[in-house]
């Protein structure tokens, strides 16, 4: 625990309770999206003369019929996202009361807080001092509010939007907060997550099955695996080092570390 205030809040205040972090997205339906849509706007662009420095970054202009096809397209998956990770939520909170003969509710299995990551959001940001309704493209990134903005719920106004870091099976998480500092500098954006070191095919090439989850067991992790490459690919070794990433974030001021999670358990879909 770093900051009691921000702890308090969420309801996460002492050193061994235990919480659960669920991390799913559109799976391939997204990835599908994010594929038709390239090949839509690689065309756009050669048309609206748009010039670009890689590929990964290809767009289309907001109003056009390819933005807009675009962003429909993302909606649809969002919601399947957000669909997702409420049915996992619920199916968990059933799993602890069957377990414990209880409730959810008795055993304060509340939601902390639930946000999307590579998605496009219409927000309002100060640019050049004027506000300007702006579409921002979180890649590889999260929205981290500051404290007092009126887009996160009232339980956060004083501590800033929970910011939830996914690490690794094998090392940490953690949750952050949103800061002025990150909304003037980065438009209200942090990390979201570790981020890869090595490919999914290099980790399946480079790495044993039966070493990670020895080295899993040596450190006390139960693990329950719907297949061994998903061992390989999400291997603590395939992935940056956490820590050095959420230091980064909080030594540039763009989110304040709150709290850090030590796994105990991981299921893996």
């Amino acid at each position: 625990v770093v900051s009691t205030q921000s702890t308090g809040r969420m309801g996460i205040d002492e050193v061994g309770q235990v919480c659960v972090m669920i991390h799913c997205g559109s799976r391939g339906l997204g990835h599908q999206v994010a594929t038709d849509a390239l090949t839509e706007m690689e065309r756009a662009m050669r048309r609206d003369n748009i010039v670009v420095n890689d590929r990964q970054l290809a767009c289309a202009r907001i109003n056009s019929e390819e933005g807009q096809n675009y962003l429909k397209a993302m909606a649809a998956a969002a919601n399947y996202a957000w669909v997702n990770r409420s049915s996992m939520t619920f199916l968990c909170r059933q799993a602890f009361a069957k377990l414990f003969h209880s409730t959810p509710d008795d055993l304060d299995m509340h939601m902390i807080y639930d946000v999307s990551h590579n998605i496009a959001k219409i927000e309002q940001h100060m640019v050049e001092g004027r506000q300007k309704t702006l579409m921002l493209h979180r890649k590889g990134a999260t929205r981290a509010f500051p404290p007092n903005h009126p887009l996160i719920p009232v339980d956060y106004q004083l501590t800033g939007q929970p910011v939830l870091i996914g690490g690794t099976m094998g090392t940490c998480s953690y949750v952050l907060t949103g800061t002025d500092k990150g909304m003037q500098r980065t438009f209200g954006t942090t990390c979201h997550g570790a981020g890869r070191a090595y490919s999914r095919a290099k980790s399946r090439r480079n790495l044993d099955y039966l070493t990670v989850l020895e080295n899993l067991k040596q450190k006390g992790i139960s693990i329950r695996v719907a297949s061994p490459k998903l061992v390989m690919e999400e291997a603590p070794e395939s992935y940056k080092n956490v820590t050095d990433v959420v230091d980064t974030c909080h030594g540039a001021g763009i989110s304040d570390k709150c709290i850090k999670l030590r796994p105990i358990a991981v299921i893996k879909g």
